[in-house]
């Protein structure tokens, strides 16, 4: 598996360690000298904490020092002297993410944005907010709701996420089917370069295409190019109350056929999420009252229409002309909670079964993205994949957008099942790109897939992209070691 590189203090032959101790005080000095004295943690627990992201399969270092910078100008002072010294600095969020793109490298400045959480303005007439990077997405959302408007972009982990943690993965969602993606609604964005130099990019109009789009170069970059701390994003009026209805099907097959109907006839469902064979068995064993556990596949659609009972009425016999053996269709916002209800408890269902297993459970949540129509053949091959390995393998993830979650349940401690672990990770990933897939949808690169993503670009545009890094990070001290080596 990739890991990340280690990145060390520049130091004499003749006496690493020592040399290494001096260049770590004269970086401490001038960070302290430009900075107040909360911002800078070198204490035992503060490097543990702010070591790695939540991948696993990801190694991580150990930084020197972790910076909780409260503005723009603190970020600026910060990147400018590690430059200067040629220290590697990592950008961090929430952490929350699953590419290992947030793991420390050994020896360097760890940057978090965490305590940059304020919400600059709110501007209703031309529906956008500005914000910057440590903003939770959830509370983005509450703010903006106050005002009619909301903020579509609805990552798994929003309740924790932050925005600039959502830029720099190009995060995705449940209702990102109909409503887009992160990148769909980043209007402009103010960067620190790894040098420190400041720059804007994008706009405030709703229309512009002055010059290269350098926005959502940046969107999707992973903290490899700039820091984020601030951002200007795009609004939309407060979604419609929603419905939406259940549906389990005896094969793969049948649930993929429901999909492709759905959308061929021009439906638009806010969502339209899968659960597999083992994932349904898992919820509904962990209680949840709609669900059996012998179907080979669920459904759970919502529309959020100014017709909703109507629509859902036209997908439900969609459905069942597809082979539906289980259809629950709501007709009260509260028998829709019930219905939305068993995507959210997929997390605590799967907790719950990890728990069964002894020693140190972990569960790894994947993500690639197929054509939709390689949904049920992609699904079938993955419930191969856990038969061969022995492994239990729950597949979740967006049906509507050919987005899924393959997650494998294992014991970290047994070396076996975790090197099997790895290999069905492994064989995963080959038959995604196999199916005209990508190796990721939306949670990024990172580390993780360093070396899927060589295999997924063709060399031209994978050298264009090392070009880019040399041309925003020519020392390759900025996040150095993730997505592409520069």
């Amino acid at each position: 598996m990739p890991t990340a590189p280690t990145v060390p203090i520049p130091s004499a032959p003749s006496s690493p360690s020592t040399d290494s101790a001096v260049l770590l005080g004269r970086l401490l000095d001038r960070l302290r000298a430009g900075l107040p004295a909360d911002v800078l943690r070198t204490d035992p627990e503060a490097l543990a904490a702010h070591t790695r992201d939540a991948a696993p399969f990801s190694e991580a270092g150990t930084p020197a020092v972790v910076a909780f910078p409260h503005d723009a100008e603190q970020v600026t002072h910060v990147l400018r002297t590690a430059y200067e010294l040629g220290v590697p600095v990592v950008p961090q969020g929430a952490r929350t993410g699953l590419a290992g793109a947030a793991n420390a490298i050994d020896g360097c400045v760890v940057l978090s944005t965490a305590r940059m959480d304020r919400i600059i303005e709110i501007d209703p007439a031309n529906r956008l907010v500005r914000c910057e990077p440590g903003v939770v997405t959830k509370h983005l959302n509450d703010a903006v709701a106050e005002h009619g408007l909301t903020y579509p972009p609805d990552p798994a982990s929003w309740e924790r996420c932050t925005i600039g943690g959502n830029i720099a993965t190009g995060a995705g969602g449940i209702c990102c089917v109909k409503y887009g993606v992160t990148a769909d609604y980043v209007l402009g964005l103010d960067l620190v370069l790894p040098d420190g130099r400041r720059m804007r990019t994008g706009r405030d109009t709703a229309k512009g295409v002055a010059g290269y789009d350098l926005t959502r170069l940046i969107v999707g970059s992973e903290g490899t190019l700039a820091v984020v701390v601030g951002a200007t994003l795009a609004l939309r009026p407060a979604r419609p109350a929603a419905l939406a209805l259940l549906a389990q099907f005896p094969s793969l097959t049948a649930a993929g056929d429901a999909v492709a109907a759905i959308t061929a006839a021009g439906h638009i469902p806010s969502a339209l999420e899968l659960l597999d064979r083992a994932t349904s068995r898992a919820v509904a064993d962990y209680g949840h009252a709609l669900l059996r556990p012998g179907s080979a596949a669920t459904l759970i659609v919502e529309s959020d229409t100014t017709d909703p009972a109507g629509d859902l009425l036209a997908m439900e016999l969609l459905c069942k002309e597809a082979g539906a053996e289980n259809v629950h269709t709501a007709s009260t916002p509260e028998e829709s909670r019930q219905v939305i209800e068993a995507r959210r408890l997929v997390t605590p269902a799967l907790g719950a079964f990890a728990a069964t297993l002894g020693g140190k459970p972990t569960a790894f949540i994947e993500d690639v993205a197929v054509p939709r129509s390689a949904l049920p053949e992609f699904i079938g091959t993955i419930e191969e994949i856990a038969r061969r390995n022995r492994l239990r393998i729950f597949t979740l993830g967006h049906a509507g957008d050919g987005n899924l979650h393959p997650t494998v349940v294992f014991d970290e401690s047994d070396p076996e099942e975790f090197r099997r672990a790895q290999v069905a990770y492994d064989e995963i990933m080959a038959a995604g790109l196999a199916l005209g897939g990508t190796s990721t949808g939306e949670h990024g690169i990172g580390t993780l897939k360093r070396d899927w993503l060589t295999r997924e670009l063709d060399p031209v545009s994978l050298e264009l992209q090392r070009g880019l890094k040399r041309l925003f990070d020519p020392r390759n001290l900025l996040n150095p070691g993730k997505v592409v080596e520069a």
